[in-house]
This record gives structure tokens, C-alpha cells and sequence, in this order.
């Protein structure tokens, strides 16, 4: 029987640390960006975490799958493996070249809007409601203020259109890999987070060696920054993301969507001195209104049965 799940003052705390860990992620890989190239970077984050868990996953025996997987579903794992890191890392990275830190983390907020429509087509009883439909309208809109034009100009840079293109893709790749997430039979979270980073290192390692060349020499500084970024926002935050979504559920873990954006600007203003145009505060409130009105009947209940707790 599964136990309900329990939300504590130690829920509230493990929410709170991962949003502040992924929202200064983006300004940590802004710093990086200034020593390594992005395909390397991603390549970086994703082979340091996978070492980490391939260490705790064996005190956990190995395990995995409770019955053994089809084809189908092992090839649906690959393909998780993939869009649930090392594309997603390499498109961010990519992206942060000609973007702020800021806009990386609003365009995040988007993952939980795409999952709607993808959600309704592939995930048997995830029907678009018209409060749903009516957040993703808002949403969207927000997400066409934060691309738009010269709404964004915050950089100057000749490819900032693409940077910003690059990091929906990459709120794309995570809505994906969620949607795939959800249809694979029972599995062990904690062997699958690493199989899914070992999958992602024998991805993207192989692509930044034909992309960029060997890989570089970092500077002492710049190779810490890159130790940092795989052990503690991909390896110790998934780590406690799954104790958040195994004790509290995965409604209350999806709380994390609304303060990520927040945290990523305010630290690339006050660190970094980034620009906080108008255009990215109405986008960043239109995408998170959107998710709240999305989200609204599931956020009801969490704090219905948090409160009656």
C-alpha cells in the first residue's frame, strides 16, 4: 500500500534549498561559460553527477526495474536519458553565451506549461480542463514576451534571438522527458536518476569531443565551478528531489517551478549586475500566473491536506 504523502517543516525546507540550488545554477554556468566551452560544459556537469550517483546507487544494490523492461521501454529510456540532461544542459549553455542568467531561469517556468498538451495526447487520463487550457493561454503568452523581438534586448549580442530559442528548447526537452517519465513501468528512483546520467555521459561526452575537439584544461577556478555543477544543483538536488516527491508528493515538489525563475533573477541582477528589463518581469509573471491557473485544482488540494496535517 502506498503511504500518503507527508508534508513537513523538512518538506518545506528541502523545497526551498532546490529552488535556491537550480535557480543559482544559471548564474554559476554564466561564470563558467567565461573558461569552457558549452558543449563541454554539459559534458562537465552531467559526467561529474553520473560518477556521484553510480557511487550511492551501488550501496543501494543496483536495483531498478521490478520486472524486467521491454525494448520498448528500454529505448524509452535512452531517449529520457537524453532529454532529461545532456541536451537540455548543452542547449542552456549554448544558450547563456547570448542570454542572462535571468532570462535562462524564467524560460524554466515554461517546462510545466508544455507538459500540458504533450501530457494530453500521450498520458491516459491527462485531460487539458479549461482552467488548464486557460493557464497554458497566459503562459504562452508570457513565453512569446520573453522570445519576442527586441521586447528582450539585453545583451546586444548578434545571436541573442537563438540563445533565447535554445533555452525554450531546452524547457521543451524537460516537458518531454517528464511526459516519457511517467509511462515507464515501476522503477527504483534512485537507480533511475542514475542510469539516466550515465545515459546522458554516453551521450553528450562523445558529441562535445566531435563538436569542440578534445576537451580543455580548465583553469583550477573554472574546473571547481565545474565539479560544483554536477555534485550539487545535478547530482545532490536529484538526489533530494526524489526524497521530496517520495515524502511530499510530486504536486508539492512542482512548487519548486515557481520560485526557480524568481531566484535566477534576482541573483544575476545583485551578483552579476544583469539588466532586469520590463519585458522579462512581465513575461516571468505571465508564465508563473499561467502555471498557478494551470496548476490551480491540484494546488488546492496540496495545501487543503497541508493544512488539515
Amino acid at each position: 500500500m502506498t503511504q500518503a504523502p507527508q508534508i513537513t517543516y523538512k518538506s518545506w525546507l528541502m523545497i526551498a534549498t532546490l529552488a535556491f540550488v537550480w535557480g543559482g545554477t544559471f548564474l554559476v554556468t554564466e561564470i563558467a561559460l567565461t573558461g569552457i566551452t558549452p558543449f563541454w560544459l554539459a559534458a562537465a556537469r552531467v559526467g561529474f553527477a553520473a560518477i556521484v550517483m553510480v557511487v550511492i546507487w551501488a550501496f543501494r544494490g543496483f536495483s531498478l526495474f521490478e520486472t524486467p523492461p521491454s525494448p520498448g521501454k528500454i529505448a524509452a529510456l535512452i531517449a529520457i536519458g537524453g532529454l532529461s540532461g545532456a541536451i537540455p544542459f548543452t542547449f542552456l549553455a549554448w544558450g547563456q553565451q547570448y542570454v542572462t542568467s535571468g532570462f535562462a531561469g524564467v524560460s524554466m517556468a515554461s517546462t510545466a506549461l508544455i507538459v500540458l498538451p504533450l501530457a494530453h495526447v500521450f498520458v491516459p487520463g491527462e485531460r487539458i480542463t479549461l482552467r488548464r487550457l486557460s493557464g497554458f493561454a497566459i503562459g504562452f503568452v508570457g513565453v512569446a514576451v520573453l522570445i519576442g523581438g527586441q521586447a528582450f534586448d539585453t545583451t546586444g549580442q548578434a545571436l541573442e534571438t537563438a540563445g533565447r530559442f535554445a533555452c525554450i528548447a531546452a524547457a521543451g526537452c524537460y516537458a518531454t522527458s517528464s511526459v516519457l517519465m511517467r509511462r515507464l513501468p515501476a522503477i527504483d528512483p534512485i537507480g533511475l536518476a542514475t542510469v539516466l546520467l550515465v545515459i546522458g555521459s554516453c551521450l553528450i561526452i562523445p558529441t562535445a569531443w566531435v563538436v569542440e575537439g578534445p576537451p580543455p584544461m580548465p583553469a583550477p577556478d573554472i574546473l571547481i565551478i565545474l565539479i560544483l555543477l554536477g555534485l550539487i544543483p545535478t547530482a545532490m538536488a536529484n538526489f533530494l528531489r526524489v526524497l521530496v516527491v517520495r515524502s511530499a508528493g510530486p504536486v508539492f515538489m512542482s512548487l519548486v517551478n515557481y520560485q526557480v525563475p524568481v531566484w535566477s533573477v534576482v541573483l544575476g541582477a545583485v551578483i552579476l549586475g544583469e539588466p532586469l528589463p520590463p519585458s522579462l518581469l512581465y513575461a516571468m509573471a505571465l508564465i508563473l500566473a499561467g502555471l498557478g491557473i494551470s496548476q490551480y485544482a491540484a494546488l488546492r488540494r496540496l495545501f487543503r491536506a497541508a493544512k488539515g496535517g
